[in-house]
């Protein structure tokens, strides 16, 4: 079989490029031909996929998608293919692959009325509804439980459309059997000494993943812990705000941010807790590295995979509305107890050995072959 696989764009280090390259490779593996289709494709090619650049440009992202989209059409109009997987939301798709959440949803709860005048409102509210509502054909594979119902509620689109797929942590963020070692080689290189603590905070976009509120945590720390704690930060983003954020707060020179990289599970291994607060997350994925990795966690529960947290016991969940005093005081806590970090570690790493958070690509897979006419 021919399938076709669309997203907006694709880089190394992003969570939904990574799960689209996951799947895939998955439908690859079952013997299906793999076609690609994005505007803009960074890194390499994997052996064996037709990734085909589409040559367009726009000042808005909302242009640029129509005028893809155009392209999009015509280009399977000449060149058809049994299936179409989109893993951003636009008209024309056979399987869904929803990494985001419910665009109307954000529109009515957080935006202000005016923007719904607005174009770019119009474009991501019509590209949302061509895939979720009820006359629409489109296979949906949701990844989050908390998305769903308002999918539902605002576009009432037919309950047997939705598969929930399991999380899709890759093996290798599990801790290896020389895990300790592998952690006092990574200490030994940042030069943390046995008394340090590491927190670390992965994953692009640093506003919505609330990095303010990690800083101002950090800034936050009673003196003697304080002067102990850094904080390492990876991700795609533009740090200027967040470098001057922490130098306003006196603790610039126990910040670092870096670009996003492919040894994450080093960082996982080698760090003494992971801080995510983030003010809104579809799932999270790097939640559950960290508690393969037997990492502990801080976590907002805005985040869909936040509930593995707390069923784990491998953390922390800060309850809703954010209060950035209780982070405070959460990261204190957790940073001052080592016996609890310890146990937080210990069960994340028994609850990765019976629960599945793995079967994501093959499941996605199943679905998406499942449409194909055999």
């Amino acid at each position: 079989m021919q399938l076709a696989f669309v997203l907006y764009k694709y880089f190394p280090y992003g969570g939904l490029q990574r799960d689209f390259l996951r799947i895939a490779l998955e439908c690859q593996a079952r013997g299906h031909a793999i076609r690609v289709y994005t505007p803009i494709w960074e890194g390499e090619t994997p052996p064996g996929f037709d990734v085909r650049v589409a040559p367009v440009k726009a000042f808005f992202n909302h242009h640029r998608n129509e005028k893809f989209s155009a392209w999009l059409a015509a280009d399977l109009a000449r060149d058809p293919v049994d299936r179409v997987v989109g893993f951003n939301k636009m008209p024309g798709l056979d399987v869904y692959y929803a990494a985001d959440g419910c665009y109307e949803d954000k529109a009515q709860t957080l935006r202000n009325p005016l923007y719904k005048r607005w174009g770019r409102y119009k474009h991501f509210a019509d590209y949302e509804r061509a895939v979720f509502a009820p006359e629409s054909k489109t296979e949906i594979l949701m990844i989050s439980e908390v998305q769903q119902p308002l999918f539902i509620q605002h576009y009432h689109t037919p309950l047997q459309r939705f598969h929930l797929l399991p999380p899709g942590i890759a093996q290798d963020r599990r801790a290896p059997a020389n895990a300790a070692e592998i952690r006092a080689e990574f200490r030994a290189e940042f030069k943390l000494a046995d008394s340090d603590l590491l927190l670390v905070q992965i994953g692009s976009g640093f506003k919505t993943k609330g990095l303010d509120r990690s800083i101002k945590a950090l800034a936050a720390l009673p003196r003697e812990l304080k002067q102990r704690t850094r904080l390492i930060v990876i991700g795609q983003d533009d740090p200027r705000a967040f470098q001057l954020q922490a130098k306003a707060l006196g603790v610039s020179e126990q910040v670092e941010i870096l670009k996003g990289r492919s040894d994450i599970p080093r960082f996982l291994l080698g760090a003494d807790l992971l801080i995510h607060p983030a003010y809104n997350e579809n799932t999270g994925t790097v939640l559950l590295e960290a508690l393969v990795a037997g990492l502990p966690v801080l976590v907002t529960e805005v985040c869909g995979y936040a509930h593995y947290i707390r069923d784990a016991d491998a953390g922390r969940v800060l309850p809703s509305p954010f209060e950035q005093a209780q982070l405070d005081r959460y990261l204190t806590e957790m940073l001052s107890d080592a016996e609890q970090r310890a146990a937080w570690s210990r069960n994340g790493l028994a609850f990765a050995d019976t629960a599945d958070l793995y079967s994501m690509p093959q499941r996605a897979a199943d679905v998406i072959l499942a449409q194909v006419p055999a």
